[in-house]
């Protein structure tokens, strides 16, 4: 499976490769810094799945996602944030992000991406 990671935070990116490659058959192919970085490596490449910070700079994570749906809606993607609320994860499943970590809880982004390729979603109370 092709990972494209995006977060605007370099230590960030490492923390979730290193963990996402300890999964058999997981690969991070692609990291973005921004939203906008995002998109265009997304159409550029070919990636199984998406994971997008909210917060980033040029467009934030939402956007990013919408353009990316636009394109590609059977791409599931999955959005962390420091931030998650209600109202987020909300706003996240109207425009069609699949599954939503909060990033104090990082270490359930494998549960969520493994959700994710079930083709189930993951937005836990």
């Amino acid at each position: 499976m092709r990972i494209l990671l995006a977060d605007d935070n370099p230590a960030v990116r490492r923390y979730l490769r290193g963990l996402l490659e300890q999964q058999q058959d997981w690969r991070v192919c692609d990291e973005a810094s921004d939203g906008m970085d995002a998109v265009q490596r997304f159409d550029s490449g070919r990636h199984d799945l998406i994971i997008l910070d909210f917060q980033m700079p040029r467009l934030n994570g939402l956007e990013a996602a919408k353009q990316i749906i636009r394109d590609s809606p059977k791409t599931p993607i999955l959005m962390v944030t420091l931030y998650l609320s209600k109202q987020l994860a909300s706003e996240a499943q109207k425009v069609g992000i699949r599954g939503t970590c909060p990033k104090t809880h990082i270490s359930s982004v494998v549960e969520a991406i493994s959700a994710l390729l079930r083709e189930e979603t993951y937005f836990p109370a």
